[in-house]
């Protein structure tokens, strides 16, 4: 079928002057992924751009999209993506449709899960340029999946994919690059050992925005504007207003990660560095912005600012599956003061903000000149242009806002600037609009002669080889470099409390004394929430609870501890036998324990960790009420595990739910038996019902409390009703077992456990009492104290 697509195609375009040239070679293009939200909001269309842009090129295309899903849903999922595919506003209706047509025919659906998969791909492509005579010019792919994913893949790229000598390789990786320093270096040397630096393209697609800061210093500084020096520069802000959203991520990252770590820092160091001879050689560009990073002042916990959108709370406990106790100290704003050593910018202070729920979604980099003039009368009846008492600014405005467009705006009393032509266009109709208190009529104001997606821009630079816009490897280490400090030292600091959009007022402002920063005005005493003070003089308790281990304290030090009690565990278990099995169990309690473990443990060796369920219900797993939907949601999307070591329940078989016949419960006791070294677990993690339930074994439960059988099928007393678990002979086989109780909801049964002897059949917890390993109870002050 492909072949008789891209014969198709290539005897159609070649009956179309306008449209081919001659052969220069075949191109694959990858999209790992292809079915996600990245890929349907803008990749498919940026690749379908490239395509429109470069079918006269004389490269001939094939596109391939490639994610886990199986062939025929995956194929459906794609193709429903790629009929909604729309051309610009200038491209003839009758070119739009052939070009459109083409690309379906060219694009193809991949199932890619195995190293078998990716040799399958590779054949595939090679037998394809045999059968049309085609010569491969290169291959790109697309890396739209979660970082925890790339070694895997780069691996199997690497070892069955690669082109034939004499074509390129382009590996296109998105963010987030790591979590800190650390993580990053170690992201980076996995993906080093199988892709050589000038094959990695990671992508910042504010590097591709039309108001691309490279591109606007390179103009003004070319052209020799004296105010690019400390002596006339008052100061430089850069900011990025974001739109609510995206809670599971933000809870992990925050906003500092999210914006300032890498958008904002690459437009500031555009800002800042000093322009090579040539800014389109990468090399020259890359050494000039490794002195700019060489040059900045390191930060202090002073040099910032931060709040916490009020209403965030109780999107993460909604969203998350949260307890109502839980606390969250990530930040959705940030203030940052960053000060260069550079002679040009010595004394010059380069603001960086960012965060959600501000007053509009806008972006933007804002210079303001110093102004020594003094206007005795009213500015009112001044020409703006002539005026030396209004500010003089110069504006790039990256997008949404008022203007919502990108545009370049200069203050009319500075000068007027020369842009490029064919590329940008003065505005003559201006809108009544004001920007940063002006009405736009005080502003030079340009605009793109056509606007462009971000994505589309990066894709076609990807296409033509150019690494200026895209972020090495020294570049990414430097900057985590600059910021991992200051992510350390605010990791406890107290955030501002702001009520979101218009009602922030001045909450937010904050002022520069003393190349520090603070907010202007003390936080009003109604939007404190007391349930942040923590307590002061806190200390773990350490104690015994049914005769075993107890460690208690406040749920997030308890969790923190548990957190670090499982990895040191990991990590011994690893030295000693190589792998570590960890059996999971489900339910709303153990979600905080994941989002630690993802966000704090970058040492855990997930590598050699096999995760296993102790229970499921009987629900698809892409149901939001499934045990392993939430260990996705909350942990394997964020680390990571290599696909076979994840061992989910196989509850959904035959396309039916827990039947007996289906025989379940015995395939996941086959894998067990199969992997797990005399069916012992390294390490099980329970949790306790307030019936004295655990796992999915009930009180008076027919299946599951005894018997030889390992994993059985059980009846919930609440919906969804059908369950399947481990049976209590199995866990007690475990080496160790770690039980997690939080909150005042379990602090009866907690006081009736403490009471009552080995009676699993009225509360099946009871039973738990490992053969030869040990068993530790993690119990939070208020489930053991009420």
């Amino acid at each position: 079928k492909m072949l008789g697509r891209v014969l198709c195609a290539v005897l159609f375009v070649a009956a179309l002057p306008s449209l081919a040239g001659a052969s220069h070679g075949h191109i694959s293009v990858v999209l790992l992924g292809a079915t996600g939200d990245l890929a349907k909001k803008y990749l498919w269309q940026g690749l379908f751009q490239l395509y429109m842009d470069q079918v006269s090129s004389g490269h001939s295309f094939t596109f391939h999209g490639a994610a886990l899903t199986a062939l025929e849903p995956g194929q459906r999922l794609m193709f429903d993506v790629l009929k909604k595919l729309a051309c610009p506003q200038d491209e003839p209706p009758n070119r739009c449709a052939v070009l459109k047509d083409q690309f379906l025919k060219l694009s193809q659906y991949h199932q890619l899960k195995t190293a078998e998969n990716y040799t399958a791909l590779n054949r595939e492509i090679e037998m394809l340029l045999r059968q049309e005579g085609l010569k491969e010019a290169g291959r790109i792919f697309y890396f739209s999946v979660p970082p925890f994913a790339y070694t895997e893949i780069a691996r199997h790229i690497n070892s069955s994919c690669r082109p034939p000598p004499g074509a390129w390789l382009r590996v296109v990786l998105e963010k987030p690059f790591g979590h800190d320093l650390e993580s990053a270096q170690q992201l980076a040397a996995e993906l080093t050992s199988f892709f050589r630096e000038e094959e990695m393209y990671r992508v910042d697609h504010y590097l591709g925005k039309q108001v691309s800061s490279l591109q606007c210093a390179a103009s003004f500084q070319s052209k020799g504007l004296s105010g690019w020096e400390k002596n006339h520069i008052r100061y430089q802000h850069l900011t990025s207003s974001l739109s609510s959203g995206r809670t599971s991520f933000y809870e992990q990252y925050g906003v500092v990660r999210d914006v300032l770590q890498n958008h904002l820092t690459e437009a500031l160091m555009f800002l800042t560095m000093e322009l090579p001879a040539n800014v389109s050689r990468a090399e020259e560009v890359l050494q000039c912005k490794l002195q700019a990073f060489q040059s900045l002042r390191g930060l202090e916990k002073t040099s910032a600012v931060l709040g916490q959108y009020q209403a965030y709370a109780s999107q993460v406990q909604e969203e998350l599956q949260k307890a109502q106790d839980y606390i969250s100290t990530t930040p959705t704003f940030a203030g940052v003061l960053i000060h260069s050593d550079s002679l040009r910018w010595e004394g010059v202070p380069f603001l960086l903000t960012s965060g959600k729920a501000l007053d509009e979604r806008v972006g933007y980099v804002r210079v303001l000149f110093k102004n020594r003039a003094y206007c005795t009368q009213s500015e009112t009846l001044r020409d703006a242009g002539h005026s030396q008492c209004k500010a003089k600014q110069i504006i790039f405005y990256i997008g949404h806002g008022a203007l919502n467009s990108p545009a370049v705006l200069v203050s009319r009393n500075l000068f007027k600037p020369i842009m490029p032509k064919g590329s940008w266009r003065e505005a003559v109709d201006q809108p009544d609009l004001h920007v940063f208190g002006q009405p736009l009529s005080d502003y030079y104001v340009y605009t793109p002669v056509k606007e462009r997606d971000a994505y589309s821009v990066l894709i076609s630079n990807i296409y033509h080889g150019r690494k200026d816009f895209f972020i090495t490897t020294e570049s990414l280490l430097a900057s985590w470099r600059f910021w991992t400090p200051l992510l350390g030292s605010i990791s406890h600091q107290s955030l501002r409390l702001y009520p979101g959009g218009v009602e922030n007022q001045h909450l937010l402002d904050f002022e520069m004394v003393s190349g520090e920063v603070a907010f202007t005005l003390a936080e009003p005493v109604e939007l404190l929430n007391p349930n942040r003070l923590m307590p002061s003089g806190y200390r773990t308790i350490q104690s015994k609870f049914r005769q075993n281990p107890l460690v208690s304290a406040w749920s997030e030090d308890l969790i923190s501890q548990l957190a670090s009690d499982i990895e040191k565990t990991a990590s011994r278990t690893v030295a000693h036998s190589g792998q570590f099995h960890l059996a999971l169990s489900g339910g709303s309690s153990p979600v905080v324990l994941f989002q630690r473990l993802a966000r704090h443990h970058y040492a855990f060796p997930w590598r050699h960790t096999h995760l296993w369920l102790v229970d499921e219900r009987c629900v698809p797993l892409t149901d939001t009420e499934s045990n392993f939907f939430s260990l996705h949601s909350h942990l394997l999307q964020s680390v990571r595990v290599p696909y076979f070591n994840v061992h989910p329940m196989p509850v959904h078989l035959n396309q039916r739910l827990c039947v007996e016949e289906d025989r379940g419960t015995e395939l996941y006791a086959k894998e067990i038996m199969a992997l797990v070294a005399n069916a012992s677990f390294d390490l099980v993690l329970l949790g306790v019902g307030t019936d004295g339930h655990t796992a999915s074994l009930f009180p008076r439960s027919e299946n599951g409390l005894e018997g030889s059988q390992a994993v059985v099928l059980t009846e919930s007393p609440v919906k969804p009703h059908q369950r399947m678990s481990l049976s209590l002979p199995l866990i007690n086989k475990a080496r160790q077992v770690f039980v997690l109780v939080l909150g005042k909801g379990k602090h009866d049964i907690t006081t009736l456990l403490s009471r009552v002897g080995h009676e699993p059949r009225k509360w099946p917890v009871s039973g738990v009492s490992p053969s030869s390993g040990q068993l530790v109870w993690y119990v939070d002050y208020e489930a053991l104290l009420g």
